[in-house]
């Protein structure tokens, strides 16, 4: 009797280490790398929201929603310094260009790595954004972590250099691991 309860206990045991190994092996085991910027507004603007980061593979998918912004397109980048201590954003420095590439469309072309889609507000003032960034990491010489996320008062043209004539910095925050 003791033997077959033995037997018993080990086969529950084998069984549940299984279970768990395969619930392990089809949800990845790790939940994707991600991190967050919480956007406030500069001074004399009203801009704020909330971009989310998600690394899966070479690549970093960006969910970004924001609200109080005048209707119309934005310049929305990733910039080298995570500080917003400025009360115009400016601390923030200039766009994240590991690379040294021009200003560009981040669609097409060359680009610097922190040059992200445009932001189109709506008559309310309120943008949603999905995309995916290639050129940037989490970490390393590439690494997004830590660094500023601005919106700009106006249209990205992807061509004037450095900036692409964005105009004043409405949005900062910081990006920060999750």
């Amino acid at each position: 009797m003791k033997q077959s309860a033995v037997k018993l206990r080990r086969g529950i045991s084998l069984a549940a280490l299984c279970v768990g190994i395969a619930g392990c092996a089809s949800s990845g085991g790790y939940a994707d790398p991600s991190a967050e910027a919480k956007l406030m507004a500069t001074k004399g603007n009203n801009a704020s929201g909330t971009v989310s980061f998600v690394m899966q593979g070479d690549r970093i998918l960006v969910n970004a929603a924001l609200s109080g912004l005048t209707p119309g397109a934005h310049g929305f980048h990733i910039h080298e310094k995570g500080d917003c201590s400025a009360p115009d954003g400016t601390s923030a420095g200039g766009h994240f260009n590991p690379g040294g590439h021009p200003h560009g469309d981040p669609q097409m072309g060359p680009h610097h790595a922190g040059d992200m889609p445009m932001l189109d507000a709506d008559a309310g003032g309120n943008a949603r954004l999905s995309a995916e960034l290639r050129s940037v990491a989490f970490d390393g010489d590439k690494g997004i972590v830590g660094r500023g996320v601005i919106v700009h008062a106006s249209p990205d043209d992807f061509k004037t250099q450095p900036t692409g004539n964005s105009g004043a910095r409405v949005a900062c925050g910081v990006i920060v691991r999750k």
